[in-house]
């Protein structure tokens, strides 16, 4: 691939893993809402372990996906002969380990270097969820606690 080409693949399959990563982050708050609703005025501490595991679930699935994505990436271009060596490459680029041990050639190594942008910015977003989710749920079960 030639640079621009990279370049565009790259940015066009970055954009899609955050579009995604949103939409699921946006599908769990409501998920959240939902389930904190259900629990009317007693939120007991396994209700408060139950949104925290809802949210962690939601947001390792939207990292999953991501690397599948970057994985079908690295296959459909031909950069990588397997599913195993594309899922492998994927994960190691996404959360920026880069062990070195399988390498792309110089035709698409901007490609990949945008999965580890992608990476970057959804654990970025990931965590930002998280700390005002996980936030808002110790507020809501400390509000009920105090009402009693």
């Amino acid at each position: 691939m030639s640079l621009l080409q990279q370049l565009f693949w790259g940015s066009l399959v970055l954009i899609l893993c955050l579009i995604l990563e949103t939409m699921i982050l946006l599908l769990c708050a409501k998920t959240l809402r939902r389930f904190s609703l259900s629990f009317h005025t007693s939120i007991k501490p396994r209700h408060t372990t139950v949104l925290i595991f809802i949210s962690l679930a939601y947001v390792l699935f939207a990292h999953t996906l991501q690397v599948w994505i970057w994985s079908s990436g690295f296959v459909l271009s031909g950069a990588l002969p397997d599913w195993n060596t594309a899922v492998y490459f994927s994960l190691v680029t996404y959360t920026t380990l880069g062990y070195g041990d399988v390498i792309l050639g110089p035709g698409l190594r901007i490609f990949a270097a945008f999965s580890a942008v992608t990476g970057l910015l959804g654990f970025g977003i990931s965590t930002a969820f998280l700390v005002g989710a996980i936030g808002k749920v110790f507020v809501l079960s400390e509000e009920v606690r105090s009402d009693t």
